[in-house]
């Protein structure tokens, strides 16, 4: 019995690296078409009887604007050109707040946050974070950071239906991604952390302030070398 109990789950365990990585290479090509995140709003949202309309418009990088780019390396990966999926020193501090009672801002890298929208769940816990640490290896192995940015760009929400960067810039601003200033893709990065509460324009004095930051911010990232 319990041979027959380790060998299903051995055969489990080879059809899902199977699976995933072939997942991995496909999106290296491929654009994402949905998240599982899209598909837990949808539900959320008929099961509170309301309609929702879901926003997302695929867009190349290069269509994307650097300012926007800048500004989500900015506001919430400083380290994302250097690092191999983890800054483990964001990280550490995250930890050490949480530990200490002070509100926890994540230490998770945009690759870490890219691998758990596209493959993963929402919420904590050891094993869906065990599992974002694999899809963030994988994906930084097949995919590098250019893809990760693109991807990462393509799925984030960025508002209530809104998902990626073309949506987001139609809904906030009536202009295409390509076209968005330091001023507006520093407003949109800014309500990142909570795009369901919070608006990129008409936004109050937090988002004000987390957008003046991030504008200053960007100065320092540099020219992007993917």
């Amino acid at each position: 019995m319990i041979k027959k109990i380790f060998s299903w789950l051995g055969k489990a365990l080879l059809w899902f690296f199977g699976i995933s990585i072939l997942l991995v290479v496909l999106f290296k090509w491929v654009p994402v078409p949905f998240t599982p995140l899209m598909i837990t709003r949808a539900i959320e949202h008929k099961l509170d009887g309301k309609e929702m309309t879901c926003s997302h418009d695929w867009e190349p990088l290069e269509n994307i604007s650097v300012n926007l780019q800048k500004a989500v390396i900015a506001s919430e990966d400083g380290t994302f050109l250097k690092h191999n999926g983890f800054d483990f020193k964001a990280m550490q501090k995250a930890f050490k707040n949480n530990n200490k009672g002070r509100k926890l801002k994540g230490g998770s890298t945009i690759s870490q946050q890219t691998a758990k929208n596209v493959f993963l769940w929402q919420g904590r816990s050891y094993l869906r974070k065990g599992l974002e640490a694999y899809f963030t290896v994988l994906i930084e192995l097949f995919w590098g950071k250019e893809r990760i940015m693109e991807v990462y760009l393509n799925s984030i929400e960025m508002g209530v239906g809104v998902y990626g960067a073309q949506a987001a810039s139609e809904h906030w601003y009536k202009k295409e991604a390509a076209n968005l200033t330091s001023n507006e893709a520093a407003s949109i990065a800014a309500i990142l952390p909570s795009p369901r509460r919070y608006k990129a324009t008409n936004s109050g004095p937090y988002i004000a302030k987390r957008k003046n930051k991030i504008v200053r911010l960007m100065r320092y990232v540099g020219k992007l070398e993917y």
